[in-house]
């Protein structure tokens, strides 16, 4: 893919400043350590090391990632590491992908709420597929899936949703057999819907009577039980979206289709089109209609604005396991799902990442590293009379 000609980090240069003056009064120190780590993203402020090809000795200097999780230049070495640690517990059944969005109208009280409403994002939209499939009617079994959450829409506003990745299949209650889904269909979509939308709004309700949500401004007439009670029952009417995507294959596809989803930031540097007199053009699909590709232009400082409505608070997992998946028993259960399935399973590093690189002068050799150099240092390789490639 080429490079892009225009990268977040540069707009963040320009008009960061202008943005953090606008908007003070809802940046907190998580904004800042963000916007810092992409502006200084691959520069001589981050220090860097030497490359130097096996072959033809060509030589090359790089400068470190910052390897924030929501900079879109370093998301790449990051996802490859995660779906290599994740190559081993794909089990040769087909994979479904289902994604559970919050109404329109839950969006100003995700805003106001946002670590405690995502975690109960992931919660009720897992307790929604776990409780649907135990269920005999429908699969009668305990299924294995992670969720990903995204916050975002293509024009970068606030669209909390989450990607659910499911086997196709799952434990008996006793752990004796594999139950098989249908290779064309999970579970009733409808229902799923149903108790996404119950769960949810129990859960909700329980936080609005233990005083844990904020409520402010326009949401500040809910904070009485009476109001709080008719705004809730509008929401419970309308229909939760939950949207069930056609399978895909066996572990042979699952990787490259999850690469997709799993390290993705609100927007990437090569949906950027162009900064001129302080506006920002992009591309974005409005799925709205048809999925048709268009192009956006906003105010610099509204762009920024919108990129950092999603950024998460430190220490906020967005990637989580459920069912046979789940950290506390992934282990024992994967053994058994691979023994009633006949699978051997991988040797631990059977599939090692590797991010040496090509070299671009001969395109033979490999590009290996031969010395690594502080900030300080990086300040004289990074003088206008250097004569060291950079990459």
């Amino acid at each position: 893919m080429r490079q892009p000609q225009l990268e977040l980090a540069d707009i963040i240069k320009i008009h960061g400043a202008e943005f953090i003056e606008r908007y003070s009064c809802w940046i907190h120190y998580d904004h800042i350590k963000v916007l810092q780590a992409i502006r200084r993203c691959r520069t001589a402020a981050l220090g860097g090391h030497r490359d130097q090809c096996d072959q033809c000795g060509h030589g090359a200097i790089s400068y470190n990632s910052c390897r924030n999780r929501h900079c879109p230049k370093c998301q790449a070495s990051a996802r490859e590491q995660w779906l290599a640690n994740r190559s081993d517990e794909l089990l040769p059944v087909p994979y479904f992908h289902v994604v559970f969005t919050l109404p329109k109208a839950l969006q100003q009280l995700g805003l106001q709420n946002k670590p405690i409403l995502h975690d109960l994002l992931f919660r009720a939209s897992a307790q929604a597929l776990l409780h649907a499939a135990s269920d005999p009617r429908h699969l009668g079994a305990e299924l294995g899936f992670f969720s990903v959450l995204h916050t975002w829409g293509q024009n970068l506003l606030y669209h909390p949703h989450i990607h659910c990745v499911i086997a196709g299949g799952g434990l008996s209650p006793d752990h004796s057999q594999w139950v098989h889904t249908s290779r064309r269909f999970l579970l009733p979509v409808r229902v799923l819907s149903r108790l996404f939308r119950g769960k949810f709004a129990a859960s909700l309700n329980k936080l609005h009577r233990c005083g844990q949500l904020h409520l402010h401004g326009q949401l500040a007439p809910l904070a009485s039980r009476q109001g709080w009670k008719k705004w809730l029952r509008r929401i419970y009417e309308q229909d939760w979206v939950v949207y069930a995507k056609p399978p895909f294959g066996g572990p042979e596809h699952v990787l490259r289709y999850l690469a997709r989803y799993t390290h993705r930031v609100a927007i990437s540097n090569h949906r950027l089109l162009s900064l001129r007199e302080g506006r920002v053009r992009f591309r974005w699909r409005d799925y709205a209609h048809g999925n048709k590709p268009r192009i956006m232009t906003l105010p610099a400082a509204e762009f920024l604005r919108r990129f950092f409505l999603h950024v998460l608070p430190r220490g906020f997992v967005r990637i989580r396991h459920f069912g046979f998946l789940a950290n506390r028993h992934r282990s024992t259960r994967l053994d058994r799902c691979r023994r009633l399935l006949t699978v051997i399973a991988l040797s631990p590093g059977s599939t090692p990442v590797t991010f040496s690189y090509s070299c671009p002068k001969c395109f033979t050799g490999r590009m290996c590293l031969v010395q690594r150099f502080t900030v300080s240092e990086a300040f004289f390789l990074d003088r206008p009379n250097d004569s060291h490639d950079t990459s």
